[in-house]
């Protein structure tokens, strides 16, 4: 089995069915399936594709970056989704890392062709546009489609980079396959679900849990175009009558503080960050909505853990580990600690990846015989739920005792008015290092620096008490929600 063939069935076994709703349009499995199988006669015929070649995918959110994911893998290629909020240069070192000679995009990112051909000549653009409008001129089943099996490379996801250079984790077919079928088990999906997709389906939390999981158990998904106009948003999703949405925890926080009487969904999912503790609360005491924390990372396609539907949901846990994967926490031998001994998370199972593309020596690093070393620093309580406190590198050590920033930042997330809430480590000739914590207020909302302080003193211990607090009017993301303590970084070493 392979994702291609995984759509087809689907698709042939609900041809009618509407597959996407995107605002006032609807478009069947069947048209789905109709255009994909365009998307790969093109890609074959006029671009000359071969199973294995890599083809980036530099679409946003719209419903042609369906046809255009499965086109790749019917005609055999590799996906190489590719953030759609990059710059021209930063697009062009993935053309060129990962050896990519087809993009696919559509007429308002292809105007920047001229400057990516500039730097890469062979490069060759396939408009979405064209190659989906000649699916009227097909047949589906003469289209070519390449045979692939479970372990062939079908996506290469490039990694955030906020450590430096984005590396691509090699995703197999079975990788994505497993990672479905997990989470169809966890989140029991079921084809009467209708998942709201708003976050970008170039991230591996989306492709995911946004679109595999629905489209290859014939579920539907409610594909958000009014991403600017929150009202429109929801009206979109109401209208539509989604079931699930998988989202990211500052926008399950601007939920919670709305002036909304309701939502329709059955279930809401929040990943791609940590969910604070008190978001989490306020949601679910507002819309009686259960909030499924979980975690994932790029390298396990991406979903790991998940707090249950059904049963105890433990708000600050990532959960419990999904069916058929292995969680553990290590120390740095690999040792495998007990419980409540804080080390980091590592993973093994049918998602973790390949490894990093033409990156052995970066691979080598993050695996650990058939472990993946995620980074992430944290526990597992008695009850076998996993708790993260903090990422590996971003763990302070205040005269040699551990301190991580998040134990801090969820103190702070709950004093009223604090919007957001990050905490770095600065160098200190005394100390080693100290917490410095940026702090973005509510909208309307005018914090006092030594109040804070104070709250924070009165719940931890002194040594993990901020030195200061900076004050912004946001903190800097990156295109999936992640703050950028990098971006704090380099502020706070520039003074």
């Amino acid at each position: 089995m392979n994702l291609a063939d995984a759509f087809t069935q689907s698709a042939q076994q609900r041809t009618e069915k509407v597959a996407v709703f995107w605002d006032e349009t609807t478009l069947t499995y069947a048209t789905l399936q109709t255009q994909a199988r365009a998307v790969a006669g093109q890609l074959t015929e006029n671009f000359g594709v071969q199973p294995g070649d890599r083809v980036g995918l530099w679409l946003k959110n719209r419903p042609e970056f369906i046809p255009a994911l499965f086109g790749i893998l019917n005609a055999g290629g590799v996906v190489v989704p590719i953030n759609n909020f990059f710059k021209p240069a930063e697009v062009s070192y993935i053309l060129d890392d990962a050896g990519i000679e087809v993009l696919i995009t559509d007429e308002e990112l292809g105007v920047h062709f001229p400057t990516l051909a500039s730097a890469r000549p062979s490069l060759r653009i396939c408009k979405i546009e064209a190659a989906v409008a000649a699916s009227s001129e097909i047949i589906p089943r003469k289209a070519p489609i390449a045979k692939r099996t479970e372990s062939d490379l079908a996506v290469i996801i490039y990694t955030s980079g906020t450590t430096g250079r984005p590396k691509g984790a090699m995703l197999s077919h079975g990788n994505l396959l497993h990672n479905v079928e997990s989470c169809r088990q966890v989140l029991d999906t079921v084809e009467a679900d209708r998942y709201a997709v708003l976050l970008p389906l170039f991230h591996s939390y989306m492709l995911t849990v946004g679109l595999l999981l629905p489209l290859l158990n014939g579920a539907s998904i409610v594909l958000i175009k009014s991403l600017n106009q929150p009202h429109h948003m929801l009206r979109e999703m109401i209208q539509h009558q989604a079931t699930v949405m998988p989202a990211i925890p500052q926008f399950y926080r601007t939920l919670a503080h709305a002036n909304l009487p309701g939502l329709p969904f059955r279930m809401c999912v929040s990943g791609s960050a940590p969910l604070p503790v008190q978001v989490l609360k306020d949601f679910e005491e507002k819309f009686h909505i259960p909030l499924i924390e979980g975690y994932g990372l790029s390298e396990a396609s991406p979903v790991v853990t998940k707090n249950p539907l059904r049963g105890v949901r433990k708000a600050g846990s990532i959960g419990l580990p999904l069916p058929n994967v292995e969680v553990s926490v290590q120390d740095d031998t690999g040792r495998m600690l007990a419980t409540a001994e804080v080390g980091e998370i590592c993973v093994r199972g049918g998602n973790v990846m390949m490894g990093y593309w033409n990156k052995p020596e970066e691979t080598a690093k993050v695996m650990r015989g058939d472990w993946l070393l995620t980074g992430d620093i944290g526990y597992r309580d008695a009850d076998g739920y996993y708790f993260i406190t903090d990422r590996k590198k971003d763990m302070l050590l205040v005269n040699g005792i551990n301190v991580y920033p998040r134990e801090i930042e969820e103190v702070l997330h709950q004093f009223p008015g604090v919007k957001e809430v990050a905490v770095i480590g600065v160098p200190d000739p005394r100390k080693g290092e100290h917490p410095v914590a940026y702090v973005s207020p509510a909208d309307g909302v005018t914090l006092d620096e030594r109040e804070l302080l104070q709250y924070v003193r009165r719940n931890l211990a002194d040594y993990k008490v901020p030195k200061y607090i900076v004050f912004l009017p946001a903190l800097p993301r990156n295109a999936t929600g992640k703050i950028l303590k990098t971006t704090l970084r380099q502020q706070a070493a520039n003074g």
